[in-house]
């Protein structure tokens, strides 16, 4: 038999003291009494909400608010079943000296039914919980994963829209992520690629010396160099020229290692027609090739996750050619320009005249990517505000976002020097 409680005890101020939010009410609704706790949290005194209707005591900001509690009540009313609400905005009205107005708040709440001695419902108790706190820390983290998932995708949009194969491995070595112009060069699907199929693909002549160069630098944190030859998805071996970049933590130890490689082959066989049709001139054609290899090094810094590139990138957005982005390799051209903001026509207005507004236009409305190797361009290239001639190998091509134009990715280097001295090997071949 259980123990009979104390006459003496006031059960009003022990509910009171309960340390839960709780709020009692009759079966309409109209509220009865509150803990301390439920005081603190609805930042209203208790002779302000007692013997008032829940929805008068604490007036809703939206009334999709108060529907929501309304069903809740309801199913304790007619189920005699307690009922937990899913999480719901419910502002409350700050006092006169917190300011007024109403304070964004987010609530856990759930319905108890208190039944009397024939088993009626007699009251309702409201045990609700303050998550606020909570629920917008779950925000912030949803909001930031968001940001997270928009700049990997961005990265990876650049990373595939660039005329350049790039890959990644693990500190370890091994391969683990390779870019869409990999398996549209070399046929081969992205699990074959991470598996090392790509090996099978170097010429037979050029696996043994790639490998034992690899193993020597694979863990060594400087930048690495290579030429090679690479069959594509029609049989057809390519040169190709790698240069990998470690990404150090604050250790200074690998955490990856970006590479990249690029298609030389129609330089390699530039530079050995012009070797065979003057022999003659073989030590300058030596140093010209040498001077073409050292040109690309400098200019083809491979792509990392953060776009640093050897080579010429930006991002023209809209019919308008406006710069979007600029690698740094891109602003070195126009160190005395504003280039990012302003259209290529504001910008660098002596190209206006060069045609390259046209290509420009023709790219955007057709897309059709445009190629051009040996470009004459005349540009500013210092304050002197004196047109120097260079020329340049170039790529437009048009990048959507969704299904709607977006504008146009610029991927050029330069090849100044090595014009220059095939124009000179040619001139003295010809004297």
């Amino acid at each position: 038999m259980a123990a009979a409680l104390p006459s003496s005890v006031d059960y009003q101020q022990l509910f009171r003291s309960l340390p839960d939010a709780l709020l009692l009410m009759a079966p309409d609704g109209t509220i009865l009494d509150n803990t301390d706790a439920h005081v603190a949290a609805s930042l209203k005194p208790r002779d302000e909400v007692v013997n008032r209707h829940i929805f008068e005591a604490y007036p809703v900001a939206d009334q999709n608010q108060g529907d929501e509690i309304e069903r809740s009540h309801e199913h304790v009313r007619q189920h005699l079943q307690p009922h937990t609400m899913p999480v719901i905005r419910y502002d409350l009205k700050l006092p006169a000296e917190q300011g007024g107005g109403f304070e964004e708040m987010y609530w856990q709440a759930t319905h108890y039914p208190v039944l009397g001695a024939e088993g009626k419902l007699q009251y309702i108790l409201q045990r609700t919980q303050n998550i606020t706190e909570q629920y917008q820390a779950e925000r912030r983290a949803q909001d930031m994963q968001k940001a997270l998932a928009e700049a990997q995708e961005y990265a990876r949009f650049v990373l595939g829209a660039l005329p350049v194969l790039v890959s990644s491995s693990k500190p370890d070595g091994r391969a683990d992520y390779f870019n869409q112009r990999w398996t549209q060069f070399t046929g081969l699907s992205h699990e074959q690629l991470v598996a090392g199929e790509w090996v099978n693909a170097i010429h037979p002549e050029d696996q043994l010396r790639l490998a034992e160069d690899w193993e020597r630098v694979r863990y060594s944190t400087e930048e690495y160099q290579h030429e090679y030859r690479l069959r594509n998805h029609q049989g057809e071996y390519r040169w190709m020229l790698m240069r990998t970049v470690p990404r150090l933590d604050a250790a200074g130890n690998i955490v990856l290692r970006v590479g990249g490689s690029i298609d030389i082959t129609d330089q390699k066989k530039m530079v050995e027609e012009l070797l065979r049709a003057n022999e003659e001139q073989a030590v300058l054609s030596d140093q010209a090739y040498e001077s073409f290899k050292l040109a690309q090094s400098q200019r083809q810094t491979l792509l990392n996750i953060f776009m640093q590139a050897p080579a010429l990138i930006a991002l023209l957005r809209g019919p308008e050619h406006r710069f979007d982005f600029v690698n740094p390799k891109y602003q070195q051209l126009f160190p005395h320009r504003q280039l990012v903001g302003n259209t290529v026509a504001e910008a660098v207005p002596e190209v206006v005249d060069q045609g390259y507004i046209e290509l420009l236009d023709r790219v955007y409305q057709t897309g059709e990517t445009y190629q051009g190797n040996e470009l004459l361009i005349m540009l500013e290239r210092d304050d002197t505000r004196q047109l120097t001639p260079s020329y340049i190998n170039l790529t437009y091509q048009l990048y959507y976002e969704g299904d709607e134009k977006a504008g146009i990715v610029v991927f050029a280097y330069e090849v100044t020097d090595l014009v220059n001295a095939r124009k000179s090997l040619e001139g003295n071949a010809a004297s």
